[in-house]
Formats: structure tokens, sequence, C-alpha cells
């Protein structure tokens, strides 16, 4: 198996898990909560027809990486980021961010300069902030944190199954997915430690990037679905739009969180258009 190696906050060693498929123009594909790198198999099993190279890595805790006690933080998130662009020796890279996925990559810019980065997109996207506030009153309560995070504790296999369906979309009148999605990311979800699993809760739910969005200084694609129980689209990706100079902002009207799934051969073409369209080379492509 592929790993990278990064560093806990301690100093000692993690082990990330990485695939890397495909040839061309490299991109790297962050996965979101509570799943790992295999939600993206509708992107990786086509985009390297069209000239990439795709990469998707295990977050700390989840799926085949290493799962320490601690390093749940952005900032630590981050530089394992930068651990896998740098030991890869990736240049002109595409991030793309699924939710959580999307505050390591405004993180990273703010944190790293976007070091080899030339395009980025947020999908279904955390930032710039997640939790209910005076400023933002369009996000999620603390309340509804509160109550996750202790559902988490008290019962992680009840709530993930619960919130796998809402993840989707999944009502009495309405399933866009097959129970064997449902099965399946429940076992992905599974497999991540518990610690990590409610530390990352804490870390998209809380970190405010609103300060930090203005870092992003190459090429952006924003997507979100305006139908997203999970992740509020007007306190997330509304603000994103107008906070990242630039901006592509697309709304998938009707589309739940799961997006990458439920509208997966119109993301994969919006996707594919975005990164075919040259750039010009940018000091973030640097190897400092």
């Amino acid at each position: 198996m592929n790993f990278i190696k990064s560093q806990n906050p301690d100093g000692s060693t993690v082990n990330l898990y990485y695939q890397d498929q495909g040839t061309g123009a490299p991109v790297v594909f962050i996965h979101g909560w509570p799943l790992d790198h295999q939600m993206w198999e509708y992107q990786v099993s086509v985009l390297p027809n069209f000239g990439f190279r795709c990469i998707t890595y295990d977050r700390r805790g989840f799926g085949k990486s290493d799962k320490p006690w601690e390093g749940y933080d952005y900032n630590t998130l981050a530089d394992d980021l930068k651990a896998v662009l740098d030991q890869l020796d990736l240049h002109n890279v595409t991030l793309i961010g699924f939710s959580m996925g999307g505050g390591e990559i405004v993180r990273y810019f703010s944190r790293h300069q976007g070091n080899r980065v030339s395009k980025v997109v947020l999908i279904s996207s955390v930032t710039p902030y997640f939790l209910q506030t005076e400023e933002n009153p369009d996000g999620v309560p603390q309340e509804k944190i509160t109550e996750i995070t202790e559902s988490l504790q008290e019962d992680r296999a009840g709530f993930l199954q619960t919130f796998i369906k809402q993840f989707y979309g999944v009502s009495l009148l309405s399933r866009p997915v097959s129970q064997g999605v449902l099965d399946w990311d429940f076992s992905i979800a599974m497999q991540a430690s518990a610690k990590a699993t409610l530390d990352c809760a804490h870390s998209f739910a809380e970190t405010d990037f609103t300060r930090e969005m203005r870092h992003i200084n190459v090429p952006a694609l924003i997507i979100h679905g305006d139908s997203d129980e999970t992740v509020p689209i007007k306190a997330t990706s509304d603000q994103a739009a107008l906070l990242i100079h630039d901006a592509e902002y697309i709304v998938y009207e009707g589309a739940p969180h799961g997006l990458f799934f439920t509208e997966k051969e119109t993301l994969n073409g919006e996707l594919i258009q975005f990164m075919q369209v040259e750039s010009n080379p940018v000091s973030n492509t640097s190897t400092l």
C-alpha cells in the first residue's frame, strides 16, 4: 500500500494512505466527514480518461491512514495536505475539497500560501463558517452541534446511519441513492476512529475561515446543492462566492449534500471543463 509520512503535533510520524491513478495534470481530492478516499470513486474512475492524474488520500484517523489520538485541528490537517503535495512533488495542482475538505484547502492557502496549487474546487464546503452566530445567522445552531457530538459519544453507529440518509436527502418520499450506497458509506464511516470522528466534527463546526478566504488567489470553482440539509448553503458557499475574488459559483437545484454521487455525471463534466481551461502559472507552484 502507498503511504505519505506526515507528523503528529508531538513530532512523531503518522502514515497517510493514498491512491494515485492516471497520468497528466495532477488533481488532489480531499474527502468529507465521516467518509474516506473511497467517496471519490465515481470521479477517479472517469477523470483519468481526460488526461488527469487523480490522487486521493485518507485524512488522518480515517480509512487506511494512521489513527493518532491528536492532530485533528485544521493546522495539522493542512500540514498533512502539504506533506502529500511535497512528497509526491506535485506542481500546478487542482485541489478539490468536499465539505470538511474545503476547510483544509482554505487553511492550506493561509498557512502555506497555496504552494504548488493552480486551481481549487470547493464542493458542498463548510467554508467560510458552519456555525450560527450573530454575524452568521444562517449557520447551524450551537445546540445542533452539541446534539451531534453527544450522539457520537452515546451511539456513533446509530447517529451515522441517520446522518448518512440526510447526507443524500433520503426521506419517505425521496430515495436518490440505493440501500447499497447507504450501507457502503456506513461501513466506511465506521472504519474511522471514534476520536477522529468526534474531533473533526468540532473542527469543521467551530472553525471560522472568513478572514482566510482572501488567501485563495487562484481560479476557484464553488459548487453546492440548494437542498443541502447538512451544510447550509446560505452560510457557506453563498458567502464563499463573495469572499473569493472572481470565483465561479454553480448551484445545483434540488441537490443534497452528497452531490458527488447524486449528481456525479454533471459534477464530472463541470470539473473537467474547469480544469481543462488553461490558467497562467502563479508563484504558488514554487517548491519552497
